[in-house]
């Protein structure tokens, strides 16, 4: 009688105990509440910035190479040289320029004789003008099959590509002898919204990073503003020059361009107050209102 007493009582306690935990987790879920931080909001002035990625891209592109075909005799520079303007680059073979040269000298030794027989009155106007003609004419000549025979670069700049060797044959095909690029300065180009339009000048100052170079900033100024917004995008190009004297950007890094358009005032709240809806581009904020 006793043990069975004591039996009852035990499994009385234990039905008691589960009635009681499970009443406990109940008050606890109905009562449980989300745990927030609260923040106030002010209001301050907040400058208006942008961030724009970029490839640099040169100043200018130049492609060395003759309007005929013909044999290069001699490429006198390298991949990476630095070139001045004028610069003589490429020999093409002489050949022809030494036969029009030839042409050219006979056709001056022609007009002389003309031109003193006018003078004396032993040929005729029609006779003079003719002549004189036939020299401008081989002169033009001569001085175009120069410039095709003895190729200069037209820029200060850096050669970046060279597609042929000494002895081979142009024949006039896509890639050129050779092609030097002006990294002094260089450019950067961006699309802007058109919501700033009129808001960028030539002239205006940005700041631009490149992740090569970590967060080092360099200094640019804007130096065209295309005129016309593209009506698919309703953005505007933006052409920016960095001044690059020491060479230390290079066609291709990639960068990022800062432009600031002053400040506004506006209402702030912390950045991690800020909820985004999901699918969309609306953002929301919690506001505390009577617990």
């Amino acid at each position: 009688m006793r043990k069975s007493l004591h039996s009852i009582i035990l499994l009385g306690t234990m039905l008691l105990t589960a009635c009681s935990g499970n009443s406990e987790k109940q008050t606890v879920t109905k009562e449980e509440k989300p745990l927030v931080k609260l923040a106030s909001v002010t209001s301050r002035d907040v400058e208006q910035t942008q961030e724009y990625t970029t490839t640099v891209e040169a100043d200018a592109t130049n492609n060395i190479a003759p309007t005929a075909p013909g044999r290069i005799d001699k490429i006198y520079v390298e991949v990476g040289d630095r070139v001045r303007k004028g610069q003589k680059l490429v020999q093409m073979d002489a050949a022809s320029l030494n036969q029009l040269k030839l042409q050219l000298d006979n056709q001056k030794i022609e007009f002389k004789r003309i031109d003193e027989l006018y003078k004396v009155g032993g040929a005729s106007r029609s006779e003079w003008d003719a002549a004189k003609m036939n020299l401008d004419v081989r002169n033009t000549s001569y001085k175009n099959l120069l410039e095709n025979t003895q190729l200069v670069s037209p820029i200060d700049g850096v050669v970046t590509v060279r597609n042929f060797d000494n002895g081979d044959l142009y024949s006039g095909a896509a890639n050129p002898v050779l092609v030097v690029e002006k990294i002094v300065p260089i450019k950067l180009m961006i699309n802007v919204s058109e919501s700033f339009f009129t808001k960028i000048k030539v002239g205006m100052p940005i700041s631009v990073k490149f992740d090569i170079f970590g967060d080092e900033e360099f200094t640019g100024k804007v130096s065209i503003v295309y005129p016309t917004i593209n009506a698919d995008t309703h953005t505007f190009p933006v052409e920016i020059k960095l001044q690059n004297s020491n060479m230390r950007v290079r066609p291709g890094m990639f960068g990022r361009v800062t432009m600031n358009f002053g400040t506004l005032n506006h209402v702030v709240v912390p950045d991690m107050a800020v909820v985004k809806r999901a699918g969309s581009g609306d953002r929301y904020v919690y506001v505390y209102n009577k617990g």
